[in-house]
């Protein structure tokens, strides 16, 4: 389908993915665990990782919410047969796990974000994240107060590909279905769970991973500027 000649006022974001890239899971892991004294190989891990999520359903993340990072560190830790005080040192991996995870923009993001903003805009995000990993990582983007909705699994105790969340933005930020787009990375959450609401959706493929041709995609969120918008009227009050 063709979108360059709808008339947007506001676009809606993945987040992960999408606008941030941050540090592979496992190196985060081994980076923790070394600053704690344990030592373990990076295949030791990444075999670690794979074993808990076989054993995790990552809906529960809608009930559990933080606790359920720390059920998914006691996995890994089980796994790497790591043996002592496993709740305390969990608890500190959820903690602290952005301190040690680095967290940049996208270069396509960077300048394609405050252009968006300057065309009048609005923005927001819809994440399969948790309010406590948003708290953290939009400061490190210098992003903070920049969206003008955020929804996070904390927002409906939903997620991603649910209809409840990109309906949920859509009234909070005034807008329609059809004057609204969303840009994710990953088909099932993002791109089927925006059509299935109607919106119009790109999935970002910045590496040309996918060759589906009925998925309408973007190579670099800098295509978003070729778009037609329309100045929303609460913007221009």
């Amino acid at each position: 389908m063709n979108f360059s000649k709808l008339q947007i006022e506001a676009v809606l974001f993945d987040l992960g993915g999408t606008l941030i890239k941050t540090t592979e899971i496992p190196r985060v892991m081994k980076k923790i665990l070394k600053h704690r004294g344990i030592k373990r190989s990076l295949e030791e891990i990444v075999s670690a990782k794979k074993r808990a999520e076989e054993e995790l359903n990552f809906r529960d993340l809608t009930t559990l919410l933080d606790e359920f990072w720390i059920q998914w560190n006691l996995r890994i830790l089980t796994n790497l047969k790591v043996d002592s005080k496993l709740r305390s040192l969990a608890e500190f991996i959820a903690a602290h796990w952005w301190d040690y995870c680095d967290v940049t923009l996208y270069p396509d993001a960077e300048k394609v974000l405050p252009s968006l903003k300057a065309r009048g805009l609005k923005i927001g995000i819809i994440t399969n994240g948790l309010q406590s990993d948003v708290n953290e990582i939009l400061p490190k983007v210098s992003l903070q107060d920049f969206f003008d909705v955020v929804v996070v699994i904390d927002t409906l105790k939903k997620m991603k590909p649910d209809a409840e969340v990109f309906l949920y933005a859509l009234d909070r930020l005034k807008t329609t279905i059809s004057t609204t787009i969303f840009i994710g990375d990953e088909i099932e959450a993002d791109y089927k769970g925006a059509q299935k609401v109607g919106l119009p959706v790109y999935l970002i493929d910045r590496d040309n991973k996918f060759d589906d041709k009925n998925i309408d995609r973007l190579f670099s969120l800098e295509g978003l500027l070729k778009l037609s918008f329309k100045i929303s009227p609460l913007r221009d009050a």
